[in-house]
């Protein structure tokens, strides 16, 4: 009689099995849709989003999966549409898409909801498996140049059997690895903030997956800044203007100072800039990326908030 870990490593693997075998039609070549939406899954998974067995069509999905969209925009013409890989993946079975009031749904339109498959769901909170998953998607489903993209979007490392991938990472253009860096850089700061601008506190994030929010670099790339997300806070983008032109920065323990010498504005109070001096930053609901000291003394004495 198969015992329980026999069980749940058959079901891993029978899993996989599914990942590496998905649905498309080959009149239109391999389209990158499912697979995109699976890596963001695993995503999920990872950072603990996934508690229970209904999963959101909401702007948080939306806009990972948009984020994900950019490593292959150049060879689709159509714009992101998360509606038809959440419709789907039924057919291979991962989850069964739902109405709003949870009646099984027989159009993409109104599949807002999807019920995780529970075998599918109990395979993602296993760390090997999620690695694997990834790696068999992006190894059955992208372009050499895309798959080292995604390796890296997703932190792992190229394998050393995919030698075409990682030859393509030498001939990635500026353009290309730029997009690589502001997904990987956006779709971990926009979330860790809730899409909640840190300076104002409003927050938006439409059903499509846009928002109005930038994920703003706090010592400048251009300028020697890295991309890990302690570097980073979510800004609308009047605050990320500002903030890069250093008419307001931020203190160590995370207050709003302002260069009030600096500009002149009007307007209605609640909105104006000088009135949010002193003021405390949001923090972002993953404690880990909490922005870099360092950086913020960078932030400070690059726009002579403070002598270098």
């Amino acid at each position: 009689m198969p015992t329980a870990v026999t069980s749940a490593f058959s079901e891993c693997t029978r899993w996989l099995n599914v990942l590496s075998d998905l649905n498309y039609d080959p009149a239109s070549g391999i389209a990158p849709h499912k697979p995109l939406l699976l890596l963001v899954i695993c995503d999920l998974a990872e950072s603990g989003k996934l508690d229970g067995a209904i999963l959101h069509r909401d702007g948080d999905l939306a806009f990972r999966f948009s984020s994900y969209w950019r490593i292959v925009a150049d060879r689709r013409r159509t714009k992101p549409d998360i509606r038809l890989p959440f419709f789907h993946l039924r057919t291979e079975g991962v989850w069964k898409p739902l109405e709003a009031e949870g009646r099984p749904a027989e159009d993409r339109n109104r599949a807002v909801l999807g019920q995780l498959d529970v075998s599918f769901l109990a395979c993602l909170k296993n760390e090997e498996f999620r690695t694997l998953s990834r790696r068999t998607l992006i190894a059955k489903y992208f372009e050499p140049h895309e798959r080292a993209e995604l390796y890296s979007l997703v932190g792992l490392e190229v394998p050393p059997e995919d030698i075409v991938a990682a030859d393509a990472i030498r001939f990635l253009s500026s353009e290309t690895s730029e997009a690589k860096r502001d997904a990987k850089f956006s779709v971990r700061v926009l979330p860790a903030y809730d899409y909640t601008c840190a300076l104002t506190r409003y927050r938006m994030i439409a059903i499509n997956g846009t928002t109005p929010l930038d994920a703003a670099h706090i010592h400048q790339f251009k300028k020697g800044g890295c991309s890990h997300p302690t570097n980073g806070i979510a800004l609308s983008k009047t605050a990320h203007w500002l903030f890069d032109r250093g008419f307001w920065s931020i203190t160590n323990d995370l207050r709003v100072i302002v260069a009030e010498h600096r500009f002149e504005e009007a307007g209605e109070e609640a909105f104006l800039l000088k009135k949010m001096a002193g003021r405390e930053l949001l923090r972002p609901t993953n404690l880990h990326f909490l922005p870099d000291p360092q950086s913020l003394i960078w932030h400070r004495q690059h726009h002579k908030f403070e002598a270098a």
